[in-house]
């Protein structure tokens, strides 16, 4: 499954969703994990909520979003598209997180993982592919 980060380095869970200026993703499985790409946050244009709706977007093939911080309307954006966000209250390293649900997912994972997880392997279909 793909789970972003918000982080300045790649290394340490760091920064605020809103105020982030790139995502960390990874893919993470229960016998590897690698950093798949990074991904530059929206932070022109628009107000907010456009801001938010595009960063959300940017992550849609994402099962979790890990962050410092997140405010209720960006996390019910997240939730929106099936992402599951993540918040830490401090600074966290990446491999620590990355570990942890490497162990869960050699296990028994709780309902609201394995539907994350069931959420990377589904298609998605975009909202303009309905028309």
């Amino acid at each position: 499954m793909k789970v972003a980060f918000t982080s300045t380095t790649g290394e340490i869970i760091d920064e605020h969703f809103g105020q982030c200026t790139s995502f960390h993703v990874w893919e993470i499985g229960p016998d590897e994990a690698f950093l798949v790409t990074k991904v530059g946050a929206i932070t022109t244009g628009g107000d907010e909520e456009d801001r938010i709706a595009a960063r959300a977007s940017a992550l849609a093939d994402c099962a979790i979003v890990y962050t410092m911080q997140i405010g209720g309307p960006a996390a019910a954006k997240l939730v929106a598209k099936m992402i599951h966000p993540m918040k830490t209250g401090t600074e966290v390293p990446v491999a620590e997180i990355v570990a942890k649900l490497q162990e869960v997912l050699r296990g028994n994972p709780p309902p609201w993982l394995k539907k994350a997880m069931n959420k990377s392997a589904a298609p998605s279909f975009a909202d303009d592919d309905m028309e």
